[in-house]
């Protein structure tokens, strides 16, 4: 059997062990520790092969709106879940709704974007920081949720004129530089950081960024939150000394808590290539530039003309700024709903840009799923219960020598797709992804965000 998993119960209501066959080459068992929303894994993750000798397997998350389409309320109200989580463990305060925030999630009825309307006022100044290039949507959901906090998400990007007030590496990632291009003051204070990201397995990540923030920005208290936690207990002693080191307080949240022990070798070579006859598909490049979208003045190292746009998070953000972000972003919303062609779209996220598409799709009425384009290889087969079934590779358009991905698209599944860029590109920039798309949906509709409008 591939990829299926076996539920075996250790002692009762303790701790519950999965195992998982990936593809017959790769073993992973979990044992779960903590669960403090009673969730079936089975809602939050399928799993998959990784080409990536580093790390052999990935947890393909089913709420992030990642590598696998979802709707995207379920992955707003991840976040918010997450943050009610944080305000819980850390100060105490219990979220009226968190019982239908889960329903919405798991499935168990209809996900509810008004529950977002309850905010969180924490009782001290926080930052919240979201990693590159996976957890730049859920950071942000997170932080959105809180009042008196600030927001920043890492970037691999290289802005031009500008230094990174912080950077630091992720050793198992495909893409391993992080880079944080914020003005000071939002760490020059003593305020708790929260670091969010969608699985934390060693730690070493947020390890590594704790010390870079405390070599320059020391203070007493931060916060690591995630959807998954598998760190060993090597691992979870590593915080504890880094505690003692640095005389500061590390809070761990997360929706589930575990060990994991992997045995099999990675696969390598290259991946199935879909064998999809191109469509007859419509192309269209929007301009809505009679809508205020607010653009920064800086620009990518790469040459891209287009500058980059200003309510990301990449440059920082307060708690503020969240309800102008929604001014501009509902009559957007009901321009691109306008241009939907039938019942199923898809809109498409690419790379860091995630949330703010994430947002757009939430808000562009039903039968919109959302996913985004990644950098991570990931192996695709038709095998029963394995969580990627077909890929897409194609060159990115901002960097020739870097390959981007998306996944789980076949023929018929959706009537247009809606690409969000956040910048504009060359059409022959790009005619790769464009090309990959034709083979599985009818309408292609390009959303170059930061030609919309003038510099707000």
């Amino acid at each position: 059997m591939n990829s299926n998993h076996s539920l075996i119960y250790l002692q009762p209501d303790q701790q519950t062990t999965y195992s998982y066959n990936i593809l017959d080459q790769i073993h992973v068992d979990i044992t779960v520790l903590d669960n403090p929303f009673h969730i079936q894994l089975d809602s939050l993750f399928s799993m998959a092969a990784r080409m990536n000798k580093k790390r052999s397997f990935l947890f393909v998350s089913k709420v992030l709106g990642k590598h696998l389409p979802v709707d995207p309320a379920v992955s707003l109200l991840t976040g918010e879940a997450l943050a009610a989580l944080y305000a819980e463990k850390v100060y105490g305060m219990r979220h009226p709704y968190i019982q239908d925030m889960i329903n919405g999630i798991t499935g168990k009825s209809t996900p509810n974007l008004r529950l977002l309307d309850y905010l969180i006022e924490l009782p001290e100044r926080t930052v919240f920081i979201g990693f590159a290039e996976t957890a730049t949507a859920l950071g942000h959901a997170v932080f959105e949720v809180f009042e008196n906090a600030r927001f920043f998400h890492t970037t691999r990007e290289r802005v031009k004129g500008l230094e990174s007030a912080i950077s630091f590496e992720e050793e198992h990632s495909h893409a391993t530089s992080h880079r944080s291009y914020i003005d000071p003051s939002y760490l020059d204070n003593l305020d708790p950081v929260v670091l969010v990201d969608d699985e934390v397995t060693t730690g070493k990540t947020a390890l590594n960024i704790i010390e870079s923030i405390h070599a320059k920005f020391p203070r007493k208290v931060y916060s690591v939150v995630s959807i998954l936690d598998w760190r060993t207990e090597e691992n979870r002693r590593k915080f504890r000394e880094l505690e003692q080191k640095l005389g500061i307080t590390i809070h761990e949240i997360s929706m589930i808590s575990g060990t994991i022990e992997v045995s099999g070798a990675s696969i390598e070579g290259e991946q199935n290539k879909p064998a999809f006859p191109a469509l007859e598909t419509d192309l269209e490049v929007l301009d809505a530039s009679g809508l205020e979208i607010p653009l920064t003045p800086y620009h990518s190292e790469e040459g891209v003309s287009a500058p980059y746009l200003k309510d990301t998070g990449r440059f920082g953000m307060l708690d503020s700024r969240q309800t102008k972000i929604e001014e501009w972003l509902e009559p957007l919303a009901g321009y691109l709903a306008g241009k939907r062609r039938g019942s199923r779209t898809l809109c498409l996220g690419t790379g860091e840009f995630m949330f703010l598409p994430m947002k757009l799709a939430s808000l562009m009425g039903t039968g919109v799923s959302y996913q985004s384009t990644t950098r991570s290889p990931i192996h695709p087969s038709p095998s029963f219960g394995y969580a990627i079934s077909q890929a897409f590779s194609y060159r990115s358009p901002e960097d020739p020598d870097i390959t981007h991905y998306f996944y789980n698209i076949e023929p018929g599944m959706y009537d247009d797709v809606f690409v969000f860029m956040e910048r504009e590109m060359d059409e022959a920039d790009l005619e790769p992804m464009i090309r990959q798309l034709s083979k599985v949906i009818p309408s292609i509709v390009i959303v170059p965000l930061s030609r919309l409008s003038k510099e707000g």
